[in-house]
């Protein structure tokens, strides 16, 4: 007898942590990790009537943190190639312009979002959201253009005459700030699992994504010779490539310095949540709808 007692007070722990872990219920933390792939495209002096021609891939990571059911912050890195040309537009004096140019983006960018509803991974009827998203971010860029088959940085050319005597008001950082400004929908495929879609526009500080902004300097600025070409002698005025002769003339306008160049992301995401087994505090904050 006392050795089935002794046997029964040994498994008896046993039982009743197996008992409580096998009814435990099952929680998702509130911070996500994810993944994020999509598109971008730029917008700006090249492309002021907001043409879709040049559309390029765009992916990032994410962490998101959930502050309430309803409201959340979330941290972004990403990395896309924006450019266009001239020659999208229908415009003819852009098009005898000529400009072109491409530029490598990486973003680092803390945005909030506000869901339309409650949303919590595997909560029944809270499956779907859309949102808005509004947030401040900083970026890399470093505009440059192909020329005798070569990649020549803008920048460091000063297409506008920033390396100029009189100039010096046009030049430019190769690192900015932009407002994501968007809208977007969130959906959990299973729990833990969520997936995304966002179309966010960044509104930037800079008017010098493509490199162009405010007028001609003229191509005495930039003397070339067979022996010594200058890159720049071609590349602030490219009009001579389509037209034979020189549309850049001192002073004549080049960019509209009264607005800022911007880019856009549409982009899905895929996240998950770790389990956890003690209900995360945005979820005993939000219970209330």
């Amino acid at each position: 007898m006392f050795r089935r007692f002794l046997f029964f007070l040994i498994l008896l722990p046993l039982f009743l942590f197996s008992g409580r872990k096998a009814g435990a219920q099952l929680f998702y933390s509130g911070t996500e990790y994810g993944i994020t792939g999509g598109g971008s495209h730029y917008f700006g002096d090249l492309n002021d009537n907001y043409g879709i021609k040049s559309v390029r891939p765009a992916a990032g990571v994410f962490i998101r943190q959930h502050l309430t059911p309803y409201i959340a912050i979330r941290g972004a890195l990403s990395y896309t190639k924006i450019g266009y040309q001239d020659a999208f537009n229908d415009n003819d004096f852009y098009r005898m312009r000529n400009l072109s140019f491409q530029s490598d983006i990486v973003e680092l960018a803390l945005q909030s979002e506000f869901n339309f509803t409650r949303f919590a991974t595997g909560e029944d009827g809270r499956r779907f959201t859309p949102y808005l998203t509004g947030g401040i971010g900083a970026f890399y860029y470093n505009p440059y253009a192909e020329h005798g088959g070569s990649r020549q940085y803008l920048r460091k050319l000063g297409t506008e005459g920033q390396n100029l005597e009189g100039y010096e008001s046009r030049k430019y950082n190769s690192v900015a700030v932009c407002f994501p400004v968007g809208i977007g929908f969130k959906y959990w495929i299973k729990p833990g699992f969520n997936l995304g879609f966002e179309i966010a526009d960044r509104l930037t500080l800079t008017d010098y994504l493509d490199d162009v902004s405010t007028s001609y300097v003229g191509s005495d600025k930039f003397p070339s010779s067979p022996d010594f070409p200058n890159p720049a002698y071609d590349l602030q005025d490219r009009s001579r490539e389509v037209s034979g002769f020189e549309l850049g003339r001192p002073g004549k306008q080049r960019g509209n310095s009264q607005t800022r160049d911007q880019y856009m992301y549409a982009i899905f995401n895929l996240s998950f949540q770790l389990k956890v087994y003690r209900c995360p505090g945005y979820l005993q904050e939000g219970v209330m709808e």
